[in-house]
């Protein structure tokens, strides 16, 4: 008998086996959806509506009105020769047609009506051979084919048609449901609840789900706790969700997405009305999220209307291949789905990544290929990090110091019990020391802490560390001996004995105090360059006054600092050798017998070492500080009353920015120049002015911008030029807030809308419940629509 198996069953030719029976199941159908990142922002490589499945076919339309036609501002259009004169695409036939999109990539015009709801099928266009005539004839002839198809009935009938279409108050659907004023009033209190809860879990980076969302559940997730916490103590919410309709109450996770969307596109809509026309540069920078997910961060630098530096979060996008054309494409379609165009870069940020500072293939070679303006400038902080990790290894006593750090961060922080027992014996050193009056008290000062890892990609973490070491010194020296003392095995018990004598050591306080000194000023710096506002010019100042205060302390700044490691040796009880005394010279055989003094090894081979290996650093990766453009940017320093203001630089930067200036321009800015130097040293409130932005922000307060408009576009090109990607890791320490073990599942859409109200909070605080009620209606076809108010005038009563 043969033997029975799962395969001899299903194969045997049964009547009810899956692949005879065809009426037992039904093949499922794969769900389709369009996300708004799917969206095409360039008319040209549009594919027709028709295409797409007829069950989003809605969807795209409804997101395609939304977000308006492609109308770039301020992008250069190209030129052609023709009849004896340049002709173009004018950008201010987009004010006269509101349905007029322009593509980049076929130079021809489009209609976002006729695209949409055109009868056939495909776009009604000005393209191809067509534009020829369109663009490049004369304005008069390219109004009057414009006024042609604005009159034309298949236009007419597509505009009609998109306005039927979003209107949803007249659709179908209101006439099959029919809801009573009563009840839509509920619908209004459920919405708005549902907001209310949704921009608070945002605010605060909180779920949203549960893990079982059941009514018997104890917990069903954030979302719907918080709603029956608010239920409950708003008798009218309650009432409007117990009578409300069953199918419309507003909690699925659908309507969480939908109203987060919402909050998204409005804050979205808030910047890119901020940064309309304005020129720009861009921060960016990549990380991985806890789903080991690349995604590339993006932030928008520009100057407002007040004269005001302002950063702005405009989107995570995920990437799945980190090479250069692929990061360079993702910039440019992020750009262009919010209307941008690269054409309007004036400035790129981004760290060391050889993929993106190549300057053969990196993205920042690519990008001025298209766009020679968009100056690249490697992150100032991220640089001043690589200084650090240099000096950390500069010479061989300083290596090996760094190496025993992390042995005594980790011996000491093993365990819990080691742990508080640290502070404990740190609490009570500081006890000691405020009843002898060795330290002062007060609001914020002494301050429960712990010891801190150093590492080379975390900006000061070198100097927390140490400076933790000093602070805690009695207290790591006691835990060490607790270690020695009641530790089982023998390697931890030789380990605590030689970290031990190692910081009791002269070599250890010197190098330690040394260190300290050094990176207290490259600290200083560091915190300066991250600031938002932060400017190229002062940026440059800063690095200059770092350089000189390091030459200083090269001259004159060994005395003070052994007179500071003398008097810790002497009351922590640590021998000072004789620095006069003869030694053999240390890292050579002792067969040579090389002689040394000490004074000569700890002055010249670990000070003096340390001091030149440090300035060489700088001098090394902050050479772009002498380039022309930097060089030319500092002559509109307002420090000292413009004193290093240079009419000649000025115009030079003028002539390097040609995009922005032309003949004409040139021509007329030394007068400008001449005028604006004479007024502001005249003026009392540029007296006190000694950084770039808050010069723009008075010459805005004042007016003369307007007064002098060529030379306040060279300071807003100057401000716009990005210096640190600070922000950009901020962005990154927001995300590890919101995506997190327990929502590593969370989609690119999703987080993306999250992080830009996470982030932007200040503009998300400023947007009403009504705006983003009004968007969430127009996204999708509600079942159910907020009533109209009436607005009753003086005049009617």
């Amino acid at each position: 008998m043969s033997k029975r198996t799962l395969f001899n069953y299903f194969s045997s030719g049964s009547s009810n086996t899956p692949e005879n029976d065809d009426n037992a199941r039904q093949q499922k159908m794969t769900r389709v959806e369009f996300w708004c990142s799917d969206i095409i922002c360039d008319p040209g490589k549009r594919k027709p509506i028709d295409e797409y499945p007829f069950a989003i076919r809605d969807q795209v339309k409804r997101a395609y009105v939304l977000r308006g036609p492609t109308q770039l501002a301020n992008y250069t259009f190209p030129r052609k020769w023709q009849s004896g004169e340049w002709r173009s695409f004018q950008a201010h036939w987009f004010e006269s047609y509101d349905w007029l999109e322009y593509s980049e990539l076929k130079d021809a015009a489009f209609c976002l009506y006729c695209y949409l709801f055109f009868e056939p099928g495909k776009p009604e266009k000005f393209g191809s051979n067509v534009f020829a005539k369109v663009g490049y004839e004369k304005w008069k002839k390219a109004l009057e084919r414009f006024n042609k198809h604005a009159d034309s009935i298949s236009h007419k009938n597509a505009r009609e048609k998109c306005d039927d279409f979003m209107n949803q108050k007249k659709s179908v659907t209101r006439k099959i449901y029919k809801y009573d004023k009563e009840e839509q009033e509920r619908y209004e209190i459920r919405l708005s609840s549902s907001l209310d809860v949704a921009r608070f879990l945002i605010m605060q980076g909180e779920a949203f789900r549960g893990h079982y969302e059941s009514s018997s559940s104890l917990n069903k997730g954030t979302y719907l706790e918080l709603l029956d916490w608010y239920k409950g103590k708003v008798e009218v919410v309650k009432e409007a969700y117990d009578k409300g309709h069953k199918n419309c109450l507003m909690v699925s996770h659908h309507i969480q997405k939908d109203l987060t969307k919402a909050c998204a596109e409005e804050v979205m809509a808030v910047i890119m009305d901020e940064i309309h026309g304005r020129k720009f540069s861009v921060l960016i920078d990549e990380s991985r999220d806890v789903s080991i997910k690349e995604q590339m961060a993006m932030i928008l630098r520009f100057v407002s209307d007040e004269g005001k530096v302002l950063e702005r979060f405009v989107g995570l996008q995920h990437i799945e291949r980190c090479i250069a054309a692929a990061l360079k494409e993702a910039i440019v379609g992020m750009l262009s789905s919010h209307k941008l165009s690269i054409s309007m870069l004036r400035g790129q940020g981004y760290d060391g990544a050889s993929n993106m500072r190549g300057e053969f293939n990196g993205v920042q070679k690519l990008i001025r290929d298209e766009n020679p303006y968009a100056f690249y400038v490697h992150c100032f902080a991220h640089q001043l990090q690589l200084v650090v990790v240099t000096v950390s290894t500069s010479t061989p006593s300083i290596a090996d110091f760094f190496n025993y750090v992390p042995l005594i961060v980790n011996t000491v922080g093993a365990s819990c019990m080691r742990k508080d027992t640290l502070l404990a014996k740190h609490h009570d050193t500081l006890l000691q020391k405020v009843e002898n009056g060795e330290i002062l008290t007060g609001r914020g000062l002494n301050q429960e802490s712990s010891l801190a890892r150093p590492g080379d990609t975390r900006w000061g973490s070198h100097l927390k560390t140490l400076l933790r070491i000093l602070v805690m010194w009695e207290a790591i020296i006691d835990v060490l001996e607790i270690v020695k003392k009641d530790s089982i095995k023998p390697t931890s018990n030789g380990g605590a004995f030689g970290l031990i004598g190692k910081m009791e050591s002269f070599d250890f306080v010197f190098i330690m105090h040394l260190m300290i000194e050094l990176l207290s000023m490259t600290d200083i710096l560091s915190r300066h360059l991250q600031r938002k506002d932060q400017d190229i010019v002062e940026a440059m100042h800063l690095i200059l006054g770092v350089k000189d205060s390091l030459q200083d302390m090269r001259d004159n700044g060994w005395e003070p600092l052994f007179k500071k490691v003398k008097t810790f040796c002497e009351k922590n009880e640590i021998e000072v050798p004789d620095m006069d005394k003869e030694i053999n010279a240390r890292r050579t055989s002792a067969r040579r017998r090389q002689k040394v003094t000490n004074m000569h090894f700890y002055h010249v081979e670990v000070f003096l070492a340390a001091v030149d290996a440090i300035l060489s650093e700088m001098n090394h990766r902050f050479g772009e500080v002498s380039s022309e453009l930097l060089e030319c940017m500092a002559s509109l320093s307002p420090k000292n009353s413009f004193s290093n203001f240079d009419v000649d630089k000025v115009v030079r930067l003028a002539e390097i920015y040609a995009e922005d200036f032309d003949i004409g321009h040139i021509a007329l800015l030394p007068s400008q120049l001449r005028g604006f130097i004479g007024r502001v040293r005249r003026s009392q409130e540029f007296l006190g002015c000694t950084e770039l932005p808050q010069c723009a922000e008075i010459m805005v307060r004042k007016g003369m911008h307007r007064s002098y408009p060529l030379v306040y576009r060279l300071i807003e090109l100057t401000l716009i030029l990005p210096v640190a990607t600070a922000s950009v890791e901020r962005v990154f320490s927001a995300m590890s807030i919101i995506k997190t073990d327990l929502r590593n599942k969370m989609g690119d859409e999703w987080l993306n809308d999250l992080m830009i109200c996470y982030t932007e909070k200040e503009i998300f605080r400023s947007i009403s419940n009504e705006k983003i009620m009004k968007r969430f209606e127009e996204m999708k076809e509600r079942r159910m629509l907020i009533p109209q108010k009436i607005v009753i005038t003086p005049a009617e009563e």
